[in-house]
C-alpha cells in the first residue's frame, strides 16, 4: 500500500534536520509552576497508552477545571470516570506502564504535553479527594512525570479547532446512537427502531456522567 517509507532515524534527521534549540530546551523532567497552572485550568486531556503488543489507545478525559489532581511536582492522578467498561486504557497500563498526555484549554491554541509511568490506583485517600456530586472513582490513573514540555499552537490554527465560523456543517452527520445502529448487526434488546437506541442513549448519557 505504501511505496518509499522512512525506516530510521537517520533517514528521519535527513528530511527534517535538527531541532530548534528552543524546541529542545524546552523539556522538563518534572511540573513547574506554569505546568501546574496549565492543568489546573484544564478541562480535557487526551491519554495515549500502547498494550505490551504494541495496540494503541487514545482516550479522553475530561470534568472541570482542576479535575485532574497534582499530587507534587512529578505526580499526578487522573480520575476514571464512568464509562463504558471496555477499560481499553487501563489494560494497556497493566501491561505498559508509559503513557503520553496532551492537556487541552478551550480557546488556547497552546497545549501541554506530558508523558510518564502511569499506575492505576485504589488508595482510598485519594480517590475521596477525586469525588464529585457524592460519587468517587472506583480508580484512577496515577502518573510519575518523565517529560513535560509545552506544544505550539501551529495544529490549532492550521485547523481553526477554536473558531467557531471554519467549523464543517456537520448537519448531515448521524448521530453516534444511529451510526452504531447500522454498524451492530446484532440490535440491542428492547429497542425497536433507531429512534429508541437514540432515545436511550441520551438518557444513559444523562445518568452515568458520574
Amino acid at each position: 500500500m505504501f511505496k518509499d517509507t522512512v525506516t530510521s532515524r537517520e533517514e528521519l534527521r535527513a528530511i527534517f534536520g535538527a531541532p530548534m534549540e528552543r524546541a529542545v530546551l524546552k523539556e522538563r523532567a518534572s511540573l513547574d509552576v506554569h505546568s501546574r497552572a496549565f492543568i489546573a485550568s484544564a478541562p480535557f486531556v487526551l491519554l495515549a497508552t500502547s498494550s505490551a503488543a504494541g495496540r494503541c489507545d487514545v482516550s479522553p478525559k475530561g470534568d472541570a477545571p482542576g479535575f485532574v489532581l497534582v499530587l507534587d511536582d512529578r505526580h499526578l492522578v487522573i480520575p476514571d470516570r464512568p464509562g463504558n467498561n471496555r477499560i481499553d486504557g487501563l489494560t494497556n497500563i497493566v501491561e505498559n506502564p508509559h503513557v503520553g498526555m496532551i492537556f487541552l484549554i478551550p480557546g488556547r491554541e497552546d497545549t501541554l504535553r506530558v508523558n510518564g509511568r502511569a499506575s492505576i490506583v485504589r488508595d482510598g485517600e485519594i480517590l475521596d479527594r477525586l469525588e464529585v456530586q457524592g460519587k468517587r472513582p472506583k480508580v484512577a490513573i496515577g502518573v510519575q512525570v518523565e517529560e513535560c514540555f509545552l506544544h505550539c499552537a501551529k495544529a490549532f490554527k492550521r485547523s481553526g479547532l477554536w473558531e467557531r465560523e471554519r467549523w464543517p456543517d456537520v448537519a448531515g452527520l448521524p448521530s453516534m446512537a444511529r451510526m452504531l445502529w447500522d454498524q451492530i448487526e446484532v440490535k440491542p434488546a428492547g429497542h425497536a427502531c433507531v429512534e429508541d437506541y437514540e432515545r436511550d442513549q441520551q438518557e444513559r448519557l444523562r445518568k452515568t456522567l458520574y
